[in-house]
């Protein structure tokens, strides 16, 4: 029995020290790596075919897994697909809902005429063709390839039709289409002149309202009839901004470089007699002017005034016709106050003794009553 023990033992001794070496065990992990490769591959494989009947089963929403498990998933995925519809729509209406900036107003168009001292880039689409260049004081650009090119006075668009001309004719490209871009202009802007003495710079184009704005908006005597004077144009364009500058439709006229903008006076009313301050006052078309806010306005009505002898003179036509007003009725309340126009004389006479003793003033006054008290004693 020991005997048996004891050979077991060498032979297992035996077999354990062949794979004592590296060089055995080498040999033994090449001899078991093809069983491994093929267990490991048996075990993807398997892996895949229960990954391929997890999702069938969660498509179809059967079996084991098509009861709460589908019924879960397809609440996500829906839960998920309607936000991503609804940010979607939600992207496409703000999209929608956006306006999109005019580009004339960031680059002037092809009818922007150029001029000495503009800046322009020109560029040959699909080809390595670009040059930025300033337009000297004769107007003409110095270009690759083609030298001087006189461009003063000429279009974008007959700029470019130029420009492809003189690249054709010299054999450079056979049929380019040439971009020209203005990317500076000295000379875009637009002279605003009468009660407003101003130079705004317009590049392409702005509105009218944008103009006047930039220039101070219009003063109180300043009219809200503006011209226009466009070159190229025989007349001057009229425009009536109404009462209100902010809100009016007809102050979105474009203006274009050049342009000059002529701001006259507004209508005034002359104001005279025993007020304490004389002269026109501007009247203001935004809002109305009644005769006790002009009163207000002149200083107010001096103690040697005839209140119930004010006359309007108004002219009608070619003729004027005259108002007798009681102002001290209409400052009481019992009569209404008229609304003043444009030209109205407001003429407020004066009592001849008031206005005697007024400028022989309180010492004249104290003087005279001495010589009366004097006077009577004696």
């Amino acid at each position: 029995m020991s005997g048996n023990l004891a050979g077991e033992g060498r032979v297992l001794q035996a077999r354990t020290s062949r794979w004592a070496t590296p060089t055995a065990r080498f040999a033994l992990c090449g001899r078991a790596m093809p069983r491994v490769l093929r267990r490991l591959r048996a075990a993807t494989l398997a892996a895949l075919c229960c990954i391929g009947a997890t999702s069938v089963a969660w498509a179809l929403g059967g079996g084991q897994f098509g009861g709460q498990a589908g019924t879960q998933s397809g609440a996500q995925t829906g839960t998920q697909t309607g936000s991503m519809a609804e940010t979607t729509a939600a992207q496409s209406g703000i999209s929608a809902g956006m306006p999109y900036a005019n580009q004339s107003m960031l680059y002037p168009g092809e009818d922007f005429h150029l001029s000495a001292g503009d800046l322009i880039e020109v560029r040959v689409y699909m080809q390595d063709y670009s040059q930025t260049v300033r337009l000297g004081l004769d107007g003409s650009a110095q270009l690759p390839f083609i030298g001087s090119v006189p461009l003063d006075g000429l279009s974008v668009r007959a700029a470019q039709s130029l420009i492809a001309d003189r690249l054709r004719t010299g054999g450079y490209y056979q049929n380019p289409e040439v971009i020209v871009q203005v990317l500076d202009t000295v000379n875009s802007s637009v002279l605003v002149t009468g009660e407003v003495h101003t130079t705004v710079p317009v590049s392409t184009e702005r509105s009218l309202r944008d103009v006047l704005l930039a220039a101070g908006g219009l003063p109180a005597s300043a009219s809200h009839t503006v011209k226009i004077v466009r070159p190229g144009l025989a007349d001057p364009i009229v425009v009536d901004l109404g009462t209100d500058l902010a809100s009016s439709t007809a102050a979105n006229i474009p203006v274009h470089p050049h342009d000059i903008i002529q701001i006259t006076r507004a209508s005034v009313v002359y104001v005279l007699g025993a007020f304490a301050r004389q002269g026109a006052v501007p009247l203001d078309q935004a809002t109305p002017l009644t005769l006790l806010q002009l009163t207000a306005l002149s200083g107010g009505i001096g103690w040697e005034g005839r209140y119930n002898d004010l006359r309007l003179i108004r002219t009608v036509g070619d003729q004027r016709k005259l108002i007798k007003v009681n102002i001290q009725k209409i400052r009481d309340g019992k009569a209404p106050d008229p609304v003043l126009q444009s030209n109205d004389i407001v003429f407020l006479p004066t009592n001849s003794m008031k206005a005697a003793l007024k400028n022989m003033g309180t010492g004249g006054v104290i003087g005279i009553a001495i010589l009366l008290l004097t006077v009577q004693n004696w």
